[in-house]
């Protein structure tokens, strides 16, 4: 929140302890985002492009969602990021990631 720039290839994760319903705003957020919602096993379940700053509109992130990373918008297309990819993350317990870290 209150970002005025985020570096090119950062972004900022939460992580729930468990997976549950996610919904995010842009509230206080100056920057345009991608946002894009894992479940537990690090899948790409699903992905909001350009959340526009400020915009208080809700942002439905799915029911079984654990991880949520923002990045610079416009970096989802550039990087040819599709629902289904999947994340490495040394957070995921070893015994259900995808990949194994």
């Amino acid at each position: 929140m209150f970002r005025k720039s985020l570096d090119r290839f950062s972004g900022m994760l939460f992580v729930y302890d468990q997976e549950q319903e996610v919904n995010f705003w842009m509230r206080n957020t100056l920057i345009p985002l991608d946002l894009l919602f894992f479940n537990s096993k690090g899948i790409l379940k699903n992905i909001h492009q350009n959340a526009q700053p400020l915009d208080l509109t809700n942002i439905f992130g799915g029911n079984s969602i654990q991880y949520v990373l923002e990045i610079n918008a416009g970096m989802v297309a550039e990087l040819g990021i599709t629902t289904n990819s999947e994340m490495k993350f040394l957070l995921i317990p070893h015994d259900i990631a995808v990949w194994k870290c």
